[in-house]
């Protein structure tokens, strides 16, 4: 995996610190092995990236794929919420639509382009 490297060290800090959204040189991180989320994520980067990280990032999320299950607390909150927007999605079906008429004014003209001819 040429184009995956290394380029910060992340560790955890000993109290919580707010983030500061206006840095742009703040890194976010999100651990697709602990979180569906943050899989989620990583899949719709691949999507958008330059081919030969794309092919890296495949090999990568197959490997999490097909590996254990493991959650974190922020994991196992997301893990909850997608089942719970999966189901509620699966129960909604799209309402078949009626044919609207033709509005009063257009049914007016529709009968005068008729008398016409």
């Amino acid at each position: 995996m040429p184009e995956l490297t290394r380029r910060y060290i992340v560790m955890a800090m000993a109290t919580e610190a707010p983030f500061d959204a206006h840095d742009p040189e703040a890194p976010f991180v999100l651990k697709p092995w602990k979180d569906p989320a943050a899989l989620r994520a990583l899949e719709t980067y691949r999507d958008h990236c330059y081919p030969e990280l794309a092919e890296d990032l495949t090999a990568w999320i197959s490997t999490i794929a097909s590996g254990a299950k493991v959650r974190g607390g922020i994991g196992a909150r997301n893990e909850a919420h997608l089942a719970t927007r999966a189901r509620s999605r699966a129960s909604v079906r799209p309402k078949a639509r009626a044919k609207a008429k033709p509005k009063k004014a257009m049914r007016k003209q529709m009968k005068l382009k008729g008398k016409r001819r």
